[in-house]
């Protein structure tokens, strides 16, 4: 079992001091690959070649390029005569991956247009792309091949590989704030493709292919199982862009911080995948959820019927804030991209409660328990009255097919409102659209001592208490039927269920009676992190996949 932290998620007071005690997520470094290794039953002169532009490479790059195309074109010769050759498989696949080393060292640009290389301008360097997929143009990435990165992390244990033809690559792009947002993407993208070479005489044309997409790939008209590596991209972009260092400031300060609301794609569209969006917790980021991905991405079955996304979002504000938000950000990328299949919610935590109110039908309720009287009669500002009517008066999404919930507070937790809780609510900085608000709340709303008291406008401690007034009236509704949900909860590996803990969530805030299936894992309030809990998901997601 990973720690995630090593306190208790709600303990703030003390959030400054984890940081000093948590595991690495991912290290990466970048060096030249060891050098070549022929074995017996490699072809001598192949071997050699690869052997003379390794030593070429840094000195005389453009040779070295040159010789690493012949080595790949010989390679792909034998390939031709035996399909099942791996060591011209491996000969084949070190070789263009010295191409693309070679490309990026120098900065060669074959994608706009042909370069000539060798002294007599022997070899015509392209590249190929589809004109269709703008989006996947390889002249918008750095391509970085895996064999030149060492990585290893807490977050990135197992090494998540398909063996086949090509060279596993990292896509690297960065984009501006308004790109990311056009394209629901995440602003630094580090996702795995692999690179192939084919030649025509003296042509060498260069393009990269999708693992995800297919299984197999086509290299001069014959099919060969693609290579890939799908724990690379991840392991670069965590240790990179350091993503889990926002969890904290987040929560303290979200204002700041409200341009990160966002639903992006973990990787490219796909009309015929089912969605899977995962949802955080509080002080936390999608970062959470890479050992899961990595550990998904192992399977087939679940590489052809699923595509990932992620909400992520600063979770200082109060979870019913951010699940309108993300039910804005859906009704957007709904209209680029339409989804053919109902997606899959997996929530952690407070992200389960976020997800909760997707799939539920409120009605007027929770507006009448608040105000004790209709919309149309409650008098308040008309702006606020919008934003408050979009987030307590509930319809369910249609577009989501089945919940999967983790470590979730339904019924809130006790951390939150005891004295450690408190300390830490008056932590969390109200965003100032939130304060007014708040103001008319107190003047409209139903008298309620708890409410007699309050301050400020309840940020996201306040609303996982027990008695918050949202949770108490959330809880009186039941899901929508016909969506079925399942429950992964922890115990910390005691087995005293139902009196069980997983030191933030009890099971009586977690458990659903409803629910297709209960999971109790050995662990703590990290469930995302569990294995038997990361098996659980595989196992629903497989029993839910609908083939294609």
């Amino acid at each position: 079992m990973i720690k995630k932290n090593c306190a208790p998620i709600l303990l703030v007071p003390t959030l400054a001091m984890l940081n000093a005690c948590a595991p690495q997520l991912a290290v990466v470094s970048e060096k030249p690959p060891a050098r070549f290794h022929a074995t017996s039953g490699t072809d001598q002169a192949i071997a050699e070649a690869i052997d003379r532009a390794q030593g070429l490479q840094r000195t005389q790059p453009l040779v070295a390029l040159e010789t690493y195309a012949n080595a790949a074109r010989d390679s792909l010769r034998q390939l031709e005569r035996s399909s099942t050759n791996t060591e011209a498989r491996r000969c084949y696949n070190f070789a263009v991956a010295g191409i693309f080393s070679v490309v990026r060292q120098v900065k060669l640009d074959p994608w706009t247009k042909p370069v000539q290389v060798g002294a007599n301008n022997e070899l015509t360097l392209t590249g190929k792309q589809d004109p269709k997929k703008p989006e996947q143009n390889p002249a918008l990435y750095e391509l970085v091949p895996t064999d030149a990165l060492t990585y290893h992390g807490a977050y990135v244990k197992d090494d998540v590989k398909r063996d086949g033809i090509g060279a596993p690559l990292v896509a690297v792009r960065h984009l501006t704030p308004e790109k990311a947002t056009e394209l629901f993407a995440p602003p630094a993208i580090y996702y795995g493709v692999t690179g192939i070479a084919e030649f025509e005489r003296s042509r060498c044309t260069l393009s990269i292919k999708d693992p995800l997409a297919a299984e197999t790939v086509t290299v001069e008209g014959r099919g060969y199982p693609m290579a890939a590596n799908f724990t690379a991209s991840l392991a670069m972009g965590l240790a990179k862009e350091k993503p889990q260092k926002l969890g904290f400031v987040r929560l303290l300060r979200p204002q700041e911080y409200a341009s990160t609301f966002r639903v992006a794609r973990m990787e490219p569209y796909n009309p015929n995948k089912t969605v899977v969006l995962v949802i955080h917790g509080l002080m936390d980021t999608p970062v959470t959820w890479v050992p899961l991905l990595n550990d998904l991405r192992s399977d087939r079955d679940i590489r052809r019927n699923y595509q990932f996304w992620f909400y992520s979002y600063p979770s200082g504000y109060p979870y019913p804030y951010s699940a309108l938000i993300l039910r804005q950000e859906l009704d957007a990328i709904e209209k680029k991209f339409p989804l053919r299949r109902k997606m899959v919610l997996i929530g952690h935590s407070m992200g389960g409660c976020i997800s909760r109110t997707l799939i539920t039908d409120t009605g007027n309720k929770l507006w009448l328990e608040a105000f004790g009287k209709s919309p149309a009669e409650t008098a308040l500002p008309a702006d606020s009255k919008r934003l408050l009517e979009q987030a307590i008066i509930l319809k369910h999404r249609p577009e989501i097919g089945r919940m999967i919930f983790m470590s979730t507070p339904h019924r809130g937790s006790d951390l939150a409102r005891n004295w450690i809780g408190r300390i830490g609510s008056m932590l969390v900085k109200t965003p100032s659209q939130l304060i007014t608000i708040g103001q008319t709340i107190r003047q409209a709303a139903t008298p309620d001592p708890a409410a007699l008291q309050l301050k400020r406008f309840p940020n996201s401690i306040d609303t996982l208490a027990p008695n918050n007034r949202f949770v108490v009236a959330i809880n009186k509704v039941p899901i929508t039927p016909g969506i079925p949900y399942y429950t992964i909860l922890g115990d910390r590996g005691r087995g005293d269920s139902p009196n069980s803990s997983d030191g933030v969530v009890p099971y009586w805030s977690s458990h659903l009676d409803a629910a297709r299936s209960e999971f109790i894992a050995p662990c703590n309030h990290g469930s995302p992190l569990n294995p038997q809990a990361i098996a659980e998901v595989h196992r629903i997601l497989k029993l839910n996949a609908q083939p294609r």
